[in-house]
């Protein structure tokens, strides 16, 4: 449900310029050509073309939700404690992109993805103490989390060791990509 009340209009607009940075930072450091492109996938891994209509949704959720949390806080505790997890949760979100695309280091993207999926969890907690509608408009971004560490676990295995060794594109075809 959307307020047209204009405070909260206010916090659905800052929520919404925050998912855009996030989305625009994030989609900035991706880079899925060279050494993305040899890297071994599990045969589930969606298509790249989905991942952003996935994110747009997962954002546009995340964005409804944020502004509920904000909007609705009781006092300027809970104020403050929802703009801490959701300011944490942006940071560990564009990070994850600048560990796994720029460093090219899926392995220590792995160990970031936890943090940031139970970052989301926080933003629920925090959230849900005061909005409960709220934090539900987190799921999909916590389920999305979700399949994104299978899937970075899965490439991570596929493809060790990482390093300066192995920051080359390589050429992976001739193995095959077994589960």
């Amino acid at each position: 449900m959307i307020d047209l009340e204009p405070g909260f209009m206010a916090a659905l607009g800052g929520s919404a310029a925050v998912a855009i940075f996030v989305a625009g930072a994030g989609g900035f450091m991706t880079d899925t050509k060279g050494w993305y492109r040899g890297l071994r996938f599990p045969g589930w891994k969606p298509p790249d073309w989905a991942f952003g209509p996935i994110w747009t949704v997962v954002l546009l959720c995340a964005t409804l939700g944020a502004a509920h949390g904000i909007y609705r806080a009781p006092d300027t505790q809970s104020f403050w404690l929802c703009v801490a997890a959701l300011g944490i949760n942006a940071a560990l979100n564009i990070f994850w992109n600048f560990v796994f695309f720029f460093l090219r280091r899926p392995d220590w993207a792995l160990a970031e993805v936890i943090v940031f999926w139970f970052s989301i969890v926080a933003v629920m907690a925090a959230v849900g103490n005061h909005a409960p509608l709220g934090a539900l408009y987190f799921v999909p971004y916590l389920v999305w989390v979700a399949i994104a560490t299978v899937l970075n676990w899965r490439i991570v295995v596929l493809n060790r060791p990482f390093g300066r060794a192995n920051s080359e594109p390589t050429d992976h075809k001739e193995r095959p990509d077994h589960d």
